[in-house]
């Protein structure tokens, strides 16, 4: 007699694609979480990404179970489980089958949608019934591609999407470009780099630059700048976390007072709209004066020093002036900011390129 007997279902099939077939059974609420866990997403010490889930929501939590703990309460959302391993399927007719689920090495099924209902139905004290979608993956990168796109149009937090994308393979396009930036993301705030520990994650809360923000530069100059070549060379992505984090090392060195100990609500230059504008700075000083390691940044920066107002003061624009807190991480204050800095920086570029001028002959012996 087997140790841990198996937990036996029967499910209606629904074939929706050519390789992947959805079973849909009713499971009371402290069956599904003893076959299936709650895979919350983490680093481990060296940055590795491991699990998916989002961390539990207390509210959310709490608020459906007031509701369920009504007698006449219903939930018929279902909780959409994933294998990889651990099941059988046993087609019978008529679109039924019988689902086999092994107990004997712990729950072999992962909560990709409805973990808040399910956590709130294991704190409920009655037998409650739900339904749940079970799709079986062929490995763990596919689960977590079906995580991502099943999650995609529902509100969860961007973040926690935008940091599984570079564990996920064939996606839609623009969530491809997105991914890439992602890496690059992540790896510029867990390896040693300027940027170690400074960037805002899902799985980073201390950071406090918005990692939204830095994929937002990083995507534009992957598509149109300086890392769009860089990234296609040998080691591309190595080349392009080195760039970035000289970039910011130069910045952090020209701004020393803007940047250490401050925060976005106490330095502009932290803030989202200071990190796009700096974007654009990096990718003139890497066009037009060919930029690449920390000194090339830091001398092409040294020009915007005492023309900005990062903690304090005002920012003298062409038809305007701002408190320097009054800028925003909006549209046209990026914009505003980013024509500012970058005419500064194409001027002394300007400057620098100009021919010295020829000195004067003095006049020859005997001239008259």
């Amino acid at each position: 007699m087997p140790l841990f007997d198996p937990m036996i279902f029967n499910a209606v099939c629904a074939q929706q694609s050519h390789e992947h077939v959805v079973l849909s059974f009713a499971a009371r609420a402290a069956d599904v979480l003893r076959f299936a866990t709650i895979d919350r997403i983490g680093r481990d010490a060296q940055g590795e990404l491991s699990g998916f889930q989002r961390p539990q929501v207390a509210a959310h939590i709490r608020e459906i179970r007031d509701y369920l703990e009504k007698p006449n309460s219903v939930l018929p959302n279902p909780i959409v489980v994933a294998f990889i391993a651990g099941v059988e399927v046993e087609h019978m007719a008529g679109g039924i089958a019988r689902l086999s689920i092994d107990m004997s090495d712990g729950a072999p099924g992962f909560v990709v949608d409805g973990q808040q209902r399910l956590s709130a139905l294991a704190e409920l004290d009655r037998d409650f019934q739900v339904f749940v979608s079970a799709l079986i993956c062929r490995d763990e990168a596919e689960l977590r591609r079906q995580f991502v796109l099943i999650n995609n149009s529902k509100p969860l937090p961007k973040s926690l999407i935008y940091e599984l994308l570079p564990t996920v393979d064939d996606l839609p396009a623009r969530l491809s470009r997105r991914s890439e930036a992602a890496e690059l993301t992540g790896r510029l705030n867990f390896e040693t780099t300027a940027l170690k520990g400074y960037i805002k994650q899902h799985t980073w809360p201390e950071g406090i630059i918005s990692d939204t923000v830095m994929q937002k530069i990083i995507m534009e100059s992957l598509n149109n700048g300086v890392l769009r070549d860089v990234s296609h060379a040998a080691k591309g992505g190595d080349n392009c976390v080195r760039l970035i984090s000289n970039f910011f090392d130069a910045v952090k060195r020209v701004f020393p007072e803007a940047w250490h100990g401050q925060t976005p609500a106490s330095s502009r230059l932290l803030h989202g709209v200071g990190i796009q504008a700096m974007g654009d700075v990096m990718e003139v000083l890497a066009e037009r004066a060919d930029a690449r390691s920390v000194d090339d940044f830091y001398e092409g920066l040294l020009c915007l020093q005492g023309r900005t107002a990062w903690t304090e003061g005002d920012w003298h624009f062409d038809d305007e002036t701002r408190r320097w807190k009054s800028l925003q991480n909006v549209n046209r204050d990026v914009a505003l900011l980013k024509h500012y800095l970058v005419g500064i920086v194409k001027a002394d570029q300007r400057q620098r390129r100009k021919p010295a001028p020829a000195p004067l002959l003095e006049p020859s012996e005997g001239a008259a």
